[in-house]
């Protein structure tokens, strides 16, 4: 469930394509209502409910509806489709937003959408009679991920280099894309050495046991962000009513999935799942753990996107200075930054029980 969610030259020529186009649309993002509401496109994930359509059904949207126009491959498509007016709003990986950012895409980051808290995290596995058991056994070896040129690719970049392999030793290490749902058999097959798992593809592999983690994404970073919703800025400034609701509805929804009874968050988004009516299996939900999000509400972390800036200026992939963190987000419609609900309080603004 998304109460959660990607090589680099593939992402770069996908980018800069998401630029040319962007950079030749509408003059306007004047955008469609229906009724006294404005409408927001997005694209979902199957089996997954998002924050945003956790919101909608909660009812705390007044000003925005939703509009579903697909599933999405990816966070790096997803945010693409964003940038070229196909959508309004997507979530990805921030290592893409910033690589977006980079090929010149007018967009802005206004609320974190999935990283790594106390229930939920990426790890990445290999068979337990494996004999890989450091980073330098990867050499030569496959890691099998979702996609490219985002969180997996980045973070096992990140991993390899912290463990001591030179530039030269990591393009040694074969990452190969396999879809989710194929992952653990690819590994148990020995068609890759390395998976990479999250939610219900992770905790099923647990459970049928012969596996162990080899490093995950919280042993790098800690509770941490790792992904945004980002809209264009031009819609922003467009329709910025639609947009402080889009992202207060959300940051609720966010901040209710921290507060409430993990049993209660898996009944709701059952019901979410049944009601959209697009003949999809409710298993994923069943092992939903936690948010993924650390932060009340969704809060962006400058340190969450400076990160990724940091590690591609370091790999020779950005100039120095081009990019500045502070420019790439803003937290002004969150309600638990912007002074609205304090970070303890819950959805509603009243204040948790035992907070301090």
């Amino acid at each position: 469930m998304a109460f959660k969610k990607k090589t680099l030259a593939v992402a770069a020529m996908a980018l800069a394509l998401a630029f040319g186009v962007s950079a030749c649309g509408s003059s306007s993002d004047e955008a469609r209502t229906d009724g006294d509401r404005t409408v927001l496109r997005y694209q979902g994930w199957t089996g997954q409910v998002g924050f945003h359509e956790l919101a909608e059904d909660l009812g705390y949207f007044a000003k925005v509806k939703l509009e579903w126009v697909g599933d999405t491959t990816s966070g790096p498509q997803d945010i693409q489709s964003v940038a070229t007016g196909d959508i309004d709003f997507g979530s990805a990986f921030n290592g893409a937003v910033v690589k977006l950012n980079a090929a010149g895409a007018p967009i802005t980051s206004v609320l974190s959408s999935y990283g790594a808290d106390e229930g939920e995290f990426t790890g990445y596995y290999v068979l337990e009679e494996s004999p890989i058991r450091s980073a330098r056994d990867l050499i030569g070896k496959k890691v099998g991920m979702n996609t490219l040129g985002a969180h997996h690719e980045f973070l096992v970049r990140e991993w390899l280099a912290k463990e001591g392999l030179t530039a030269d030793e990591i393009k040694q290490v074969e990452l190969t894309v396999v879809p989710p749902v194929n992952t653990e058999q690819a590994l148990r097959a020995d068609q890759i050495q390395v998976a990479a798992l999250n939610t219900i593809h992770r905790e099923k592999a647990l459970y049928r046991g012969g596996i162990r983690s080899l490093f995950t994404d919280k042993d790098l970073f800690g509770a941490f962000s790792y992904g945004t919703y980002v809209l264009r800025d031009r819609y922003i400034a467009e329709n910025p009513d639609a947009v402080k609701d889009f992202v207060q509805g959300t940051a609720r929804a966010i901040r209710w999935t921290q507060v409430t009874p993990r049993e209660q968050v898996i009944e709701r988004a059952r019901q979410i799942i049944g009601k959209r009516n697009r003949n999809e299996d409710t298993t994923r939900i069943e092992f939903w753990r936690s948010p993924g999000i650390p932060v009340p509400g969704g809060v962006v972390a400058e340190r969450e996107l400076s990160t990724w800036i940091d590690w591609l200026v370091r790999n020779g992939e950005l100039e120095q200075g081009k990019l500045n963190a502070s420019d790439l987000y803003t937290n002004e419609y969150n309600p638990y930054a912007n002074g609205t609900y304090a970070q303890d309080a819950g959805p509603d603004g009243q204040a948790l029980a035992g907070a301090k």
